[in-house]
Order: structure tokens, then C-alpha cells, then sequence
């Protein structure tokens, strides 16, 4: 696979690092919705999944291979342990991709080797260079990564990247596993490796990394500076621990800073051309899609697509914005996708209307999914004087992107007040078809609500996140509200967005419970389940 030297590679792996967040866990049709969007976005590489972690992941890689992997679209990927069996799993769900990547790996740092592998550095040498080998003989782009490289000996691992080069690898991704490098030091890392390795003319020089201590992005940029030429990253940041390097905030720094980076590139200093293929408009609304359909809410202060990214409240601030932009904002808001319409439709518009500004918000619906969220258009539109862009989006996120549907809420009304004791009755549609009822009290509506709901269900779960947010401002906006429940050392969550905030938390509970008994009716996993965490 050949890319131009001058330009960044973005590799998103929001669904497959990404997915190991706790409680960010996708279904199929979700990873396929974020896949969409990727595309569209135009990332260079999605990382699909870990094709032989579980057969829902299999089916998943695979659907995103077959819809998504167009000769026009991004090349698809599939992570896999440097074992055959991973390997034959990634590149079976590969094969309707038009352009397939195999990304395999194996530790290389003395702890891993010692109390996780237990093998020696030249058993790990002969597996790494036989596992590429075996790779290529599937594929013709391979990946090869050395799990905690930052933390690996440089001169063992200069010998397995010339190895594994030899091999058939046409990419090489130095990750920090852990999230351990300072920004120099991993600049001084890639600039080692770029060195020392005799054929890494050969290859992509990537990077991957996490930011347990909230510099990865930092570490990502002195790696470009140093030759690296693909970032691997994540929507939001989101991953294991405390997260990835963000996307967002690395094609921004690119976007902002052209001239900074435009001679690390081989580029003129004052060329405007863009260093990244993405299509930054579509920013914010794969953020808003990825925290809707994970659950991880995005922190107001987050930078690039928080609430508070583009805000001014210091008088100060307001002033100087108002006469001139520049003053204190160094990015369009519009520039990552974030629009200023105030009032966008109402109760009078028709369904042409309501359906062309999906699609100019970049929704592409099918007409059952069209009819069904201009019903609850309609219902908003009754209910507020003016709608919205983030409603339109809080309507299609909360009512098409749903976990598969077993449990249906029906009615839920509650009683409280002070000195009144709050009570629920919640009415649920059964996977048959039968209608169940039941009241319950509790220490206030929402807790009375799901009190009455896992009385009905019978499906023991404790609920460890509850949080609200407003969608958009006043007293008729609408309450965005995302839980998380626990069952048997799983999370899943839940996502519901309506002007009534107990119908949102009854709906997100809902949502949460569907997922739930959605993973107990799948097959077990087994082994297959038992992977590696992470490069």
C-alpha cells in the first residue's frame, strides 16, 4: 500500500481499542454507524476490531469490511496476537475489504518477556519474523507492532523491526504500551529507530501510545517531527485506562500549526495544503456519535469538540471575540463541524425539510428510520420553540442508533414531592410481545423507576453511573441522560435524550438493560475471549 511521504496516515482504532474502554462496549450495527462515519470523516485506516477475540467481533470486522472497505474508502484492519490462529481469524473477515491490513504483534520489552510471555528474546525474534512471514502469505499490507516498546531494550528491538521488515512488513508501529515516554523521549525513540534499522526505508513508521499521564498527544507530535508518518488514535480518546492519544486534538495541532510542521514534512514553510486527509467538518458530529453510542460522555473543557471548547464567558474574552474572532479563538468553531443555527426547524416544517437538513448534517437514514425520528421530531417540535441542530442530533443518536430492542417502555409515571414518598409505575413490552407492570418506591423518581424496572426484568445488575446533561439551553431543552450498570464484572451502558428527564432516564435504563440481555443470550466466547489487551 503506497501513501504519499508528505502527508500523516490517520489509523483510527476507536473500535478496537476504543471498545476496550469499560463499558464502551458496541454491537454491531453501532460499529458499523461509527465505521460509517469514519469513512466519511476520512481516516486513512479503521481498526475494525480483534477478529478472533470473539464471534461478535468476527461478524463485526467482517460487515465493516463488506460495507465499508469500497476501493474508494479507507483500508480496513483487524488486530491479531502473532499466533496462526488470530491471523487466519483477521484475514477470513478481511476478505471482502478492497484494501485489508493484517496489524499483528508480540511484546518485546525483558518484563513482558519474562513474567507474561515467558519466552526468551530469541524465541520472540523467530516468532515475530515467522508470524509476519505468515501474514504476508494472506495479505499484502502487514503491520507489525512490538508491545511496550518504550520500554524494550533499543538494540533488541532495532533486531526484530530488521527482521520482521525482511519479513513482509510494510508498516512499523512503535507503541507506548503503558503511556510511560516523555514527549522528547519518544521523539528520541522514533528517531532511534528511523536510525538504527538498516531497511526501515521499507516501511511506514507508526505510533501508538496512551496518556496515563496526559501527554500523548504531545508525544505523537514530537514523533512526526522525528519521522513518523501514522498515528494511531481514538475518537474522544477514549481506550483502556486513561485513553488514547485523541484524534481530534492531533489533526487540529496539524490542521492550526501547518507552518510548525510543514518543513518536518519536506514541505514549504507557508504551504496551506492540508498534512492530513481528513475532512475536519466532520469532527464533532463523530465525537457527539462515538460518546452517544459508548456512553463515555466528553469532559466540557475537552479540547477540539468539548461544550466549553468554543465558549466565552470572561467579559474580557466576549468582548474581544465579538470585534474580532481572532483575538481568543485560534480555530473556526465551523471548521470542525459545529454550526451557530439557532433555529433550524419547527412544528410547521414537513418531512422534506426535516430530511434534507439530516443529510446535510451528514445523515444518511433509511426511510422506516426517517419515519421514525420525524415522529419524534414533531413531538420536540410541539414542545419547544425552536429546535435545534444538537436536538436533530439527539433525536437520530437516541432513537436509530439503539441497542438491539428486547425490552420496549412502554408507560412509566412517578409521584413525588415533599413530604410524598416517590413512586414508579413502569409498564415494559416483553421480547414476546406481553405487556408487564409494576410499582416500586425508592429514594427519588429515577431510583423508584429503576427499582420497578429490575423487578421486572429479574436481571441482577447495579447501576454505577448516572449522569444529565443538557442538549441545548432553556427550560424546554432536552436532557441528554448516559448510566452504566455492572453485571457479573461486565458494564454496559445506556444513552436516552428527551424534554422529560424521568422519560430519559426510564428510556436510558432501558436501553442499558436491552444490552445486557442482548451479551447473556450470545454464545460464550471461551478462549477466544482470553486476548491480549493492547499494543
Amino acid at each position: 500500500m503506497t501513501f504519499p511521504p508528505d502527508r500523516i496516515l490517520i489509523f483510527d482504532t476507536t473500535l478496537r481499542d476504543g471498545e476496550q474502554c469499560p463499558g464502551a462496549t458496541l454491537n454491531e450495527e453501532e460499529k458499523l454507524a461509527i465505521a460509517r462515519q469514519l469513512a466519511r470523516l476520512g481516516v486513512d485506516i479503521i481498526e475494525a476490531g480483534f477478529a478472533y477475540a470473539s464471534p461478535g467481533d468476527f461478524a463485526a470486522v467482517q460487515k465493516i469490511a463488506e460495507v465499508v472497505g469500497t476501493p474508494e474508502g479507507p483500508v480496513i484492519c483487524s488486530l491479531a496476537r502473532a499466533i496462526r490462529q488470530d491471523i487466519q481469524a483477521s484475514a477470513e473477515a478481511l476478505k471482502p475489504a478492497a484494501k485489508a491490513r493484517i496489524h499483528t504483534f508480540i511484546s518485546t520489552s525483558d518484563i513482558h518477556l519474562e513474567y507474561q510471555l515467558r519466552k526468551t528474546r530469541a524465541e520472540v525474534l523467530s516468532i515475530a519474523e515467522d508470524m509476519v512471514a505468515y501474514a504476508k502469505s494472506f495479505l499484502e499490507d502487514v503491520e507489525f507492532s512490538p508491545m511496550d516498546a518504550a520500554r524494550s531494550d533499543p538494540e533488541f528491538l532495532y533486531q526484530v523491526l530488521e527482521r520482521v521488515i525482511a519479513a513482509g512488513a510494510t508498516t512499523i508501529n512503535i507503541p507506548d504500551t503503558v503511556g510511560y515516554m516523555m514527549p522528547q523521549e519518544f521523539g528520541d525513540l522514533i528517531r532511534g529507530v528511523c536510525t538504527h534499522v538498516p531497511n526501515i526505508d521499507r516501511v511506514v513508521v507508526s505510533v501508538h501510545g496512551h496518556n496515563d499521564l496526559g501527554v500523548a498527544v504531545a508525544n505523537f507530535l514530537e514523533a512526526v517531527k522525528a519521522g513518523a508518518r501514522q498515528l494511531e488514535c481514538t475518537i474522544n480518546g477514549i481506550g483502556e485506562r486513561a485513553g488514547n492519544a485523541s484524534l481530534e486534538e492531533l489533526v487540529m495541532a496539524l490542521h492550526v500549526r501547518r507552518q510548525y510542521f510543514n518543513p518536518y514534512l519536506g514541505r514549504p514553510v507557508d504551504s496551506t495544503a492540508p498534512l492530513t486527509n481528513i475532512n475536519t467538518q466532520e469532527i464533532y458530529k463523530t465525537s457527539r456519535l462515538v460518546s452517544n453510542l459508548t456512553g463515555m460522555l466528553v469532559q466540557p473543557n475537552k479540547a477540539i469538540v468539548g461544550r466549553n471548547a468554543f465558549a466565552h464567558e470572561s467579559g474580557i474574552h466576549q468582548d474581544g471575540v465579538l470585534k474580532n474572532k481572532l483575538t481568543y479563538e485560534i480555530m473556526d468553531a465551523k471548521s470542525v463541524g459545529l454550526h451557530e443555527n439557532q433555529i433550524v426547524l419547527g412544528k410547521h416544517s414537513g418531512r422534506n425539510a426535516f430530511g434534507t437538513r439530516l443529510r446535510e448534517l451528514g445523515y444518511e437514514l433509511t426511510d422506516q428510520d426517517l419515519n421514525r425520528a420525524f415522529v419524534r421530531f414533531k413531538e420536540l417540535a410541539d414542545k419547544k420553540k425552536e429546535v435545534s441542530d444538537r436536538d436533530l442530533e439527539a433525536i437520530v443518536n437516541d432513537e436509530i442508533q439503539q441497542a438491539p430492542e428486547l425490552y420496549h417502555l412502554e408507560r412509566v409515571q412517578v409521584s413525588c414531592g415533599n413530604p410524598s414518598c416517590p413512586t414508579a409505575t413502569v409498564t415494559l413490552r416483553t421480547p414476546e410481545g406481553k405487556e408487564i407492570t409494576d410499582a416500586a418506591v425508592g429514594t427519588g423518581p429515577v431510583d423508584a423507576v429503576y427499582r420497578a424496572m429490575n423487578r421486572l426484568v429479574e436481571v441482577p445488575n447495579d447501576l454505577i453511573e448516572f449522569s444529565v446533561q443538557s442538549v441545548t439551553a432553556g427550560i424546554d431543552a432536552i436532557g441528554e441522560v448516559t448510566i452504566r450498570l455492572r453485571h457479573q464484572d461486565r458494564v454496559f451502558s445506556g444513552h436516552a435524550a428527551n424534554t422529560d428527564i424521568i422519560v430519559a432516564s426510564a428510556q436510558a435504563y432501558v436501553n442499558a438493560l436491552n444490552r445486557l440481555c442482548y451479551a447473556l443470550r450470545q454464545p460464550t466466547p471461551g478462549v477466544q475471549s482470553q486476548v491480549a489487551s493492547n499494543t
